[in-house]
């Protein structure tokens, strides 16, 4: 058997167990022979390992793109919808921290493929009720395929089909680690992108005639395909599964291929045991024996007050940011009238870029400067800190409230009305007996919205392409007497004048913001990294994963939607008399509790952060002074020795040593 043919024995047949101690001086490279088939499948499981982080990330910012289109499709409020967001992280409480403490002791490419035949198949799932449900019809009466005559009176039709009873019902090696976590950035990007793209195309594309369409992606009643983005992520979440079912359960080390000026770089994050050992297939550590060492693992963990006071902090912090994100395309079509393809447009091609660069500097600055410990916990600090202050300007860059009639402006179009004031019945509408449930904006020539053509007192409707115009109406003209044009057209009025421009700037703040956030990442994760033991890492990041999403993943999204909901001014209701998803906001209201909310979760995660810095400063820095002193006496002392003693054989020192990592 050749050299090559041993060595990929190895990955299936192990030594007998025994320790086998690291030479403390290399000589010599392995051949190309010998490194070739490492480096092969190292290769293999790098790339297919990126996919998987791509796959997955893809999906997630694709679910935050299709809040709305799933709020609208489904006609539910925001709350049921943080619901359904926060459940996408359910299913990793059944088994992540089971995985994280076993996972390293088995098949772990095999447990990867199965994961993501899991999530490819769930992924799917979400798509499925869209071809078990009914077309979605908005307008319907005033389609193309109603034959609607100019003579049609939308007065007149809601006389003939209501009853006067028919009113309100009741009411988310250093190279390779660059590449997985870039390529887990890009998903996002792409799973916005694609909310764009998907956000586009008519709900019920290829099912229905689009020619008998009569609203665009600009109307706020528009739904967009969402369940496609669905279907190419669960394929792609499939496809990634494929290599790990060829790979062995161990990949060999690469000897002499570590890069011997990145051994400095490395003793200050990782901490390698001095003896590594191989055990035989039959001697494996069993799942007993395994269980037995989880609650003493997990009792160290609690009693470490910086992991503790950390992992609160970033759980809080992660609350902050999960909401904001989970909502953000909705504030920004509610806020500034922009569709759901322009939110998720900007979302993934400006906001999700300057994360990613903020994350990259981060890195940089921690290698540039080659920052501590301390010195990592400050930068993390601080820019939450500067992030958070600049996020208390948006609250200055909102947009007034369109001006609906009945709901905020009078029937006359003279001043705001009040809660108590609020009715959308007027003497301009009153002989029509419309039904105040229902939700089919017009925009009138006076700049005005009114909930429905019945209720703007309108007479007759016309078609001019794909618009339909209404005519005659009364209550268009109580607001403009002198214009003599009492008409409108189906759908809402644009945003002010001024809305446009406070975009422009909110889009430049809140990309400022995230840079200025995202700098602490890699800071953070490195104090998380320190200030654990070295074989308790894997299981540490397993609890803070877990926390992260049970504490922020699941709750945030919704207590965010139920008061987001609190800010509603006109409710929908389903055919079945049942409420349904919100027509309108209060803008002031939806802008102060969504950015409010962010502040407050914000402000507490900055207060836990300051606690991680004073236990630092006063727990572990004197100590790692104190100990950094007694290993100076000892190289001064080694050094003397050697100075008066007999010329002898260089033997080169040790760049780090046994617990420098957890004395920090």
């Amino acid at each position: 058997m050749d050299t090559s043919s041993k060595k990929n024995s190895h990955l299936f047949h192990k030594t007998p167990a025994r320790p086998v101690r690291r030479q403390s001086l290399k000589v010599g490279c392995p051949s190309p022979e010998e490194a070739r088939p490492c480096c092969g499948e190292l290769k293999v499981f790098l790339g297919a390992l990126s996919f998987v982080y791509f796959a997955k990330a893809l999906a997630e910012g694709y679910l935050k793109s299709t809040i709305t289109q799933i709020e609208r499709r489904f006609d539910i409020p925001s709350s049921l919808v943080g619901i359904i967001d926060g459940s996408f992280e359910i299913g990793n409480l059944l088994v992540i921290t089971f995985v994280s403490y076993f996972g390293s002791r088995l098949h772990r490419p095999k447990i990867i493929g199965a994961g993501c035949l899991v999530m490819g198949v769930g992924t799917m799932l979400i798509a499925m009720p869209q071809f078990f449900m009914e077309k979605y019809e908005k307008y319907e009466k005033y389609s193309p395929s109603s034959n609607l005559t100019p003579n049609v009176s939308p007065c007149h039709l809601e006389l003939s089909s209501l009853s006067p009873s028919s009113v309100m019902g009741k009411s988310q090696n250093k190279i390779n680690d660059g590449c997985v976590q870039t390529v887990a950035i890009i998903g996002p990007i792409f799973g916005f992108l694609l909310g764009s793209l998907c956000a586009k195309l008519y709900v019920d594309i290829g099912f229905v005639n689009l020619d008998h369409i009569t609203i665009t992606p600009k109307d706020p009643q528009w739904v967009g395909a969402w369940w496609l983005g669905y279907l190419i992520a669960g394929l792609l979440s499939l496809l990634a599964a494929v290599p790990f079912w060829c790979l062995p359960k161990t990949l060999p080390r690469s000897q002499g291929r570590e890069d011997p000026g990145s051994s400095s770089e490395k003793s200050k994050f990782i901490i390698d045991d001095p003896i590594s050992y191989q055990m035989a297939p039959g001697e494996e550590m069993k799942m007993v024996e395994m269980a037995r060492n989880f609650l003493p693992s997990l009792k160290t963990l609690l009693r470490n007050p910086v992991y503790i006071l950390y992992l609160c902090a970033s759980t809080v912090q992660f609350n902050s940011l999960f909401g904001m994100v989970t909502y953000k395309p909705k504030y920004i079509e509610q806020q500034y009238g922009q569709s759901s393809s322009k939110a998720n447009f900007f979302i993934g091609l400006i906001n999700i870029p300057a994360v990613a660069l903020g994350i990259f500097s981060g890195g940089i600055v921690m290698k540039k400067f080659r920052l501590g410990v301390f010195e990592a916990t400050k930068l993390y600090l601080g820019s939450s800190v500067f992030g958070y202050l600049l996020f208390l300007s948006l609250f200055a860059l909102g947009c007034e409230n369109p001006g609906v009639a009945g709901l905020t402006v009078s029937y006359q179009g003279t001043k705001p009305v009040s809660y108590h004031e609020r009715a959308l019945f007027s003497d301009c509408n009153s002989r029509c007996k419309c039904s105040e449930s229902k939700w089919e904006p017009m925009c009138g020539d006076n700049g005005i919205t009114y909930v429905s053509a019945c209720l703007a007192g309108c007479q007759s409707s016309s078609q001019s392409g794909k618009n339909i115009i209404f005519s005659n109406c009364t209550c268009v003209g109580l607001a403009a007497p002198t214009s003599g044009n009492w008409s409108g057209m189906m759908g809402r009025c644009q945003k002010d004048n001024g809305c446009p421009q406070m975009f422009l700037y909110f889009l430049v703040i809140s990309v400022i913001t995230s840079y200025t956030l995202s700098l602490g990442g890699i800071p953070g994760y490195i104090l998380l990294l320190r200030c654990i033991q070295p074989q308790l890492k894997s299981f540490a990041l397993g609890i803070y994963t877990l926390a992260v999403r049970v504490l922020a993943g699941i709750p945030a999204p919704v207590y965010f939607g139920v008061l987001i909901d609190t800010s509603c001014l006109k409710w929908g209701f389903k055919k079945c008399g049942s409420r349904g998803s919100c027509r309108l906001y209060d803008s002031h209201a939806f802008r102060h509790i969504y950015l409010g909310l962010t502040t407050l979760l914000g402000t507490v995660s900055i207060f836990l952060s300051m606690a991680v810095l004073f236990v630092l400063k006063r727990k572990y820095v004197s100590k790692h002074s104190s100990f950094i002193t007694t290993r100076d006496k000892a190289v001064v002392s080694s050094t003397f020795r050697k100075e008066t003693s007999v010329a002898r054989v260089h033997v080169p020192q040790p760049k780090y040593w046994p617990g420098k990592e957890t004395r920090l």
